[in-house]
């Protein structure tokens, strides 16, 4: 009988480690932010100054991104080109960005990928790939970064946007207080929230479901 309850009891231990891993597996972090904070270690090792967030700039970029889904090639080579007037005409009012606070946007690097990849391997794998890039990140008039993601079962599709905007507290600003308007796929840097991914999450319910399942089975198996 010790023997019989000693195995149910690691039965249900399994099926609850089981359950944290898998909760534990959806990314809670914003990659967004460890992008910007990539790019911005890059630019010091370089002698460069760091670069201000700014949420309005990484929000633009998201919905930067989030036309271009669907447009990642065999190679993961992103073919999307937006027109220029979209950033004033639907980026910035999807966001929810003051128009009177547009800055300058001095560079863009897109980039995509059919399977995800961490920010580190992101910049060097993905976005930093040749000299006019790298040319591009390392430009000194640049004063604010925003980075936008958003992942599908399409891949995942990255955008990073410089602005050379000489008010940086002033510019891109956010309608609410700086809260602009609630992004639902994808994420952007300069704000906490997390990573939309698009997958389902998993319920806490079904978990306990599973486990009240396996203590039932162990009590059977006793009688």
């Amino acid at each position: 009988m010790m023997e019989k309850k000693l195995g149910c009891f690691q039965w249900i231990a399994l099926c609850s480690l089981l359950l944290a891993s898998v909760v534990s597996s959806k990314h809670h972090g914003n990659p967004a932010n460890d992008l910007v904070d990539v790019i911005n270690k890059n630019r010091t090792g370089q002698r460069l100054k760091q670069l201000n967030t700014s949420p309005g700039l990484g929000c633009m970029a998201l919905q930067y991104a989030e036309q271009c889904n669907g447009n990642c090639t065999s190679n993961n080579t992103l073919n999307c080109h937006p027109p220029e007037d979209d950033f004033t005409e639907v980026f910035a009012p999807n966001c929810g960005v003051e128009l009177p606070t547009l800055g300058t946007i001095s560079g863009l690097i897109v980039g995509c990928q059919h399977k995800y990849l961490e920010p580190l391997e992101t910049f060097s794998h993905v976005l930093v790939r040749d000299k006019k890039t790298l040319s591009l990140l390392s430009n000194k008039t640049h004063s604010e970064v925003g980075v936008g993601m958003i992942r599908t079962h399409k891949g995942s599709y990255w955008c990073v946007l410089f602005s050379s905007s000489s008010h940086t507290n002033s510019s891109f600003v956010l309608e609410a207080l700086g809260h602009g308007i609630k992004q639902k796929k994808g994420c952007f840097s300069g704000t906490s929230t997390p990573c939309s991914s698009g997958r389902k999450k998993t319920s806490p319910f079904f978990g306990s479901i599973l486990i009240m399942f396996s203590l039932y089975i162990c009590l059977v198996q006793d009688f």
